[in-house]
This record gives structure tokens, sequence and C-alpha cells, in this order.
């Protein structure tokens, strides 16, 4: 067996992380990802640096703080899967994927049709683009054990 290193990147707001982790137990993976607590990763660099009248430099500290963990856990990745969600423009997911693209990091994107055509350089960089977090677990046991769903 060889253990994968799997950066869980995007959307924070669906229960798509827990999904993956909770279906790929038992496989030989280990899981890291940013902080998902929007209150806490949007207001870490005033709350420990100090706080800041203009906005802009309050989501720069902030923004700065979370780049050495989301660097790191990229940097260190066999696998990093950008998840694009419904709601939200997440242009901090299409940054991720570009920086594990860059990298040379295998990449899983993970997104609903509806993205297909907005989504689709990122798509083009992708080893794998999927829809469901069960596709995900599924290439991870694929990838692990050679078995087929």
């Amino acid at each position: 067996m060889m253990t994968l290193k799997v950066y869980l990147s995007g959307e924070i707001h669906t229960d798509w992380r827990d999904r993956i982790i909770e279906g790929a137990s038992g496989l030989d993976v280990s899981f890291s990802g940013p902080v998902t607590d929007h209150d806490a990763s949007d207001d870490c660099g005033a709350a420990i640096l100090g706080r800041e009248e203009n906005k802009f430099w309050h989501d720069h500290k902030g923004a700065r703080l979370n780049a050495i963990r989301t660097r790191r856990g990229i940097g260190e990745a066999d696998v990093v899967v950008v998840r694009f969600g419904d709601k939200y423009r997440q242009w901090n997911a299409a940054f991720d994927a570009g920086v594990a693209s860059a990298l040379g990091k295998s990449l899983i994107v993970l997104h609903g049709p509806e993205h297909q055509h907005a989504l689709k350089e990122i798509d083009a960089a992708a080893l794998v683009v999927a829809e469901r977090p069960e596709q995900v677990v599924q290439i991870l046991r694929y990838v692990l054990t050679g078995a087929l769903p």
C-alpha cells in the first residue's frame, strides 16, 4: 500500500469533505485542507496581528496567513481535489487549482455540469473531473488498490 496525501480545497458550505473522508475510511489516505470556519479564515489576520480599519488590509492580512497553510498543504499533497460549489464565485478554488497544476500535482476537479463551460480551462488542466464526492472516493480506492466499484 502507498499512503496518499490528499488536499481538499474549495467551497466550504456543504459536506463534500466529510463525504470523501468518511467514504475513504479504511484506505491509506491522509487528508488536509484549508480552515473551513469562514469567520476564522476571514478574521485570522486581524485577530492575530491586530485590527485594521480598512477592509482591504483586514482581508490582506488574513489571506497571507491562510496562504501559509494552503501552500504547505498543496505542496505536500500527492493529490489535490478542488470543489467548485453552486453558490459562490470561488476565486480561491480556481487559484488553488492553478497552483496545483503548476506544481505538477495530480488534480481532481469536482463540480456539477452547470459549471462545465465556466471551468473548461481548469477542467483541461485536471487529470479527472468528477461530479460527486463518491466518485472521488472511488478514484482514490482505484488508485490505491486497483479495485473498481
